[in-house]
């Protein structure tokens, strides 16, 4: 293929008109004017208007080029049951590979028996922050094992995963502080250092020599240093040398921070997770940080450590300290999660060869599943948004059922596909979801797509791409 055109066969120059103004990497950044409050211009005069929001151009963009291209909209379809290894959609049933269900345990009659029995005793809601009036026995029971978990003195459990990471690095850390980062961590961490107001410094994806040499040039200069990582990263499904960024930490005397949501219950011959993969002490890592909504299928955070570290968390922390305590359904369930990794392991075996699978019939296919180690992720990178999101399309119509991963969520060449491999899936659904991957590829990638025609049709509805 000429190098000079991408998967449709359109030219640099033709792509450059629209798909790289769609998708730079640097959002477009709109003029700043000040409206006339003595001509009372819309939205001058006390409300909201949305057009003037940052991003809200480009989504509307985003969506009439895709209209004009036939592609239908992804996101939101409702789901008429439990998203397993199967699922229904507008009556409909689906191979499903969009839900991170990992160990297949949504819907198991113990753990749902569990919030049955929460709720019969201790009702849908806490009704207050723990701190004051919302603390359950309960609350404790998960925390405790979720501190065994991680061969954690103690950990704090609160209502978000997201909001987990936000609340405690905007308040672990100050305008004095650094925090070091792989580039592709979540965006709750970035949000969270955006909150704190630390000096933010990205190192190349996976990279422990890069971390260090950043922190070498950068840890004098400030009070605290966080390095902070994910152990399974949930674009790509691969996973960072730990033992490495261990060192770094040490040598530079930084704080250590795992993120476990995508690594908990997939990672490990136990299931348990980061340190179980890589056999180390976990007391070598300063914070962990997980979540329930993956493998412990309930909703909500926590933070797990020292405990003087969730001591001090437990009374200064503000998404947890100013939020409702985490209602008692959620927890039964997460708890009892917890006890079937305990006790069925074989869960995890499953999931991971199921995973292999998966990952060595797209690579024996030619397909790009990017550094995913096959555990539970399988990115399929397409290089373009339009091409993620026919190809999610087109699988769709044969009965299958994943999401494309679009620009600006990843960099426009890093546009995808992202299978969720489950225990409950079985060989035969995903050699034959392979196989339709294949057959759609090749005819999605031969696919043209009329620029001219895109740019025009924006153009007749007022949009501009510069």
């Amino acid at each position: 293929m000429d190098p000079r055109r991408n998967v449709f066969g359109l030219s640099a120059q033709a792509k450059a008109r629209l798909l790289e103004k769609l998708s730079a990497a640097t959002p477009r950044q709109p003029a700043i004017r000040v409206p006339d409050y003595n001509r009372r211009e819309i939205g001058a005069v006390g409300r909201l208007s949305v057009a003037e929001l940052e991003g809200a151009h480009d989504i509307r963009l985003m969506r009439e080029a895709a209209e004009f291209l036939g592609i239908a909209d992804p996101f939101f379809r409702e789901h008429e049951g439990i998203a397993g290894a199967e699922t229904i959609i507008d009556g409909k049933r689906y191979v499903n590979f969009a839900s991170y269900n990992y160990l297949g345990l949504n819907g198991h009659p113990e753990i749902a028996a569990a919030a049955k029995a929460a709720i019969d005793r201790w009702g849908t809601s806490v009704s207050a922050s723990r701190p004051v009036s919302g603390e359950r026995p309960i609350h404790r029971e998960l925390e405790k094992a979720l501190a065994g978990l991680h061969g954690a003195e103690d950990s704090i459990a609160l209502v978000g995963g997201h909001s987990t990471n936000v609340t405690l690095i905007g308040h672990l850390l100050g305008r004095e502080d650094v925090l070091v980062h792989d580039a592709l961590i979540h965006n709750s961490i970035i949000e969270g250092a955006r909150l704190s107001g630390a000096r933010r410094v990205p190192f190349p994806h996976l990279d422990h020599e890069a971390a260090d040499r950043l922190l070498a040039k950068a840890r004098s200069q400030h009070r605290h240093a966080l390095l902070v990582i994910e152990g399974h990263y949930s674009m790509d499904g691969d996973v960072p040398d730990v033992p490495a960024f261990i060192a770094v930490a040490r040598r530079h005397h930084a704080w250590l921070m795992i993120d476990e949501a995508h690594a908990l219950g997939v990672l490990g011959p136990h299931g348990f997770g980061t340190a179980d993969h890589f056999a180390i002490d976990p007391a070598d890592v300063d914070i962990w940080m997980g979540t329930l909504s993956k493998t412990l299928v309930s909703c909500g955070g926590y933070i797990a450590g020292r405990m003087e570290l969730i001591d001090y968390l437990k009374l200064a922390l503000p998404g947890f300290v100013f939020s409702v305590g985490m209602p008692p359904p959620a927890a039964a369930a997460a708890l009892a999660a917890f006890g079937l990794l305990q006790r069925e392991p074989e869960r995890v075996r499953r999931l991971n060869d199921h995973a292999t699978q998966f990952l060595h019939l797209a690579r024996e296919a030619g397909l790009d599943a990017g550094g995913s180690i096959g555990a539970s992720i399988v990115p399929i990178i397409t290089g373009s948004s339009i091409r993620a999101a026919r190809l999610s399309q087109a699988m769709f119509s044969r009965g299958v059922n994943v999401q494309p991963i679009l620009y600006p969520a990843v960099p426009e060449r890093a546009a995808r596909l992202r299978f969720f491999l489950t225990a409950e899936h079985s060989s035969d659904q995903i050699r034959e979801a392979a196989r339709i991957l294949l057959e759609e590829s090749r005819r999605v990638a031969a696919e043209p797509t009329d620029i001219a025609g895109v740019m025009r049709h924006l153009a007749r509805r007022g949009l501009s791409v510069g």
